[in-house]
């Protein structure tokens, strides 16, 4: 359990007021059931498959399969049937390793319980990690963080450490959330070796990349943007949420200088609109091979 009482901010009286009247106008989560009819709103979850190889050994295993789930927003504007199929898609992948991209809740911590429960049910042989979002922070970092490692979800405050066995030498890292989090790219990538450990980054926003600055890895896994969530034919985002890099990496891979690799995820809920249009939801699953 983390005790770090000088990392969360405080929540300013605005964002307070927000909260509750946001709170009001969504009591009963009559968005997200509304949606849950509509075309878009609770539709299907897709499991998308990426390959990455890269030259150093990943331990005694040559192969780590990841699956990687970010932007729950449970709460008011998320229907139901998006958080099952996550879920579904989160076992089906029979992956070594889960990360969780953060944003867990939307508005409040109400549906967090038992988010973290039905999360916890399954220990993949790697184990369960998970970052902080901005709507995290939002809701009270501190108290998200006890309600997950309370159900053995461990979040990463920038911090690294080695996997387990037959993994030992990839390194997993997490960044703290890059507008509203208080991320340490030094901390969470330090420790990680001679330079020949395969790096893995898990932090929720694209715009953590300027965060790591020039810092080598072999992977880097985000959120936040939902590929725009409502998106013209083909995918291109509308509107898309704060941050710098937000518009340049809405969803997908992205090959970056020095051997790096982004991926960005669509995401599961919906964060400000209950809808989802040409930016279907998603749980993504990596094959990492390593020795390569």
């Amino acid at each position: 359990m983390h005790n770090d009482a000088d990392h969360f901010h405080p929540l300013s009286s605005e964002r307070r007021r927000s909260e509750r009247l946001q709170r009001l106008l969504t009591r009963g989560d009559w968005p997200a059931r509304l949606a849950g009819q509509l075309p878009g709103g609770g539709g299907r979850v897709g499991l998308v498959d990426h390959a990455l190889d890269c030259p150093e050994p990943l331990g005694a295993a040559h192969t780590l399969t990841i699956a990687f789930a970010s932007d729950f927003h449970a709460g008011p504007f998320t229907a139901a049937g998006l958080i099952d199929g996550a879920l579904a898609r989160l076992e089906e992948a029979d992956a070594d390793l889960w990360l969780l991209g953060g944003d867990f809740v939307s508005l409040h911590r109400g549906k967090l319980e038992d988010l973290a429960a039905r999360l916890a049910e399954r220990r993949p042989p790697a184990g369960v990690y998970a970052v902080l979002g901005n709507h995290d922070h939002w809701a009270g970092g501190r108290a998200v963080v006890r309600i997950m490692e309370r159900r053995g979800i461990r979040v990463l405050l920038n911090e690294g450490f080695h996997l387990p066995a037959p993994w030992q030498r990839v390194w997993l890292g997490g960044l703290d959330d890059h507008t509203d989090g208080r991320p340490d790219a030094a901390a969470a990538l330090g420790g990680s070796g001679d330079g020949r450990s395969p790096r893995i980054v898990l932090m929720h926003a694209p715009s953590g990349l300027l965060d790591l600055g020039e810092a080598p890895f072999t992977l880097a896994l985000a959120g936040h943007v939902h590929g725009g969530q409502i998106a013209l034919p083909g995918g291109r985002p509308i509107i898309v949420p704060s941050g710098a890099l937000s518009r340049r990496y809405p969803g997908g891979r992205y090959d970056l200088a020095g051997g790096r690799t982004l991926i960005v995820s669509r995401g599961v809920g919906c964060g400000f609109l209950p809808l989802r249009v040409n930016a279907p939801a998603e749980v993504l699953r990596v094959r990492l091979r390593g020795g390569l």
